[in-house]
């Protein structure tokens, strides 16, 4: 039996993608927002997420809107459909520190990923939540 020898390769920004299976990055967009703040913001944050594939986190301060919808020229690599005409959002991404290092949702302050998630900490935060059905 012979013994192989281990090759340790070194992961840079410029190799990193090609050793991400299953493609944690461009299959979702986020948006920030304005910080709700009172029952009716955080009724229209329900509003939104009562549609699919729809979360809300909160990162460094910020609010976020997260859409889980992979992009369309996304290949069955990982690979980019469009790489040489991509959206100029594409190419301002650096993936120096991605998801491939660490998930995102590890550093987030808050994060809601279902509708009942956000209406459970609605219902702490506002003692009174109900009472916004009321004239």
């Amino acid at each position: 039996m012979s013994k192989q020898s281990k090759i340790k390769i070194e992961i840079t920004a410029e190799n990193k993608c090609s050793f991400c299976t299953g493609t944690r990055c461009c299959v979702y967009i986020t948006q920030q927002m304005d910080t709700p703040r009172t029952k009716d913001d955080f009724d229209h944050l329900l509003w939104q997420m009562a549609h699919k594939n729809i979360q809300v986190y909160k990162d460094e301060g910020e609010w976020f809107l997260l859409v889980n919808n992979e992009c369309q020229f996304l290949g069955k690599k990982g690979e980019c459909g469009i790489y040489d005409t991509r959206p100029q959002l594409c190419r301002d991404y650096s993936n120096d520190y991605c998801e491939f290092d660490e998930p995102a949702e590890k550093g987030f302050q808050f994060y809601f990923k279902t509708y009942n998630e956000l209406d459970t900490y609605c219902r702490k935060r506002f003692k009174k939540w109900d009472d916004r059905f009321t004239c």
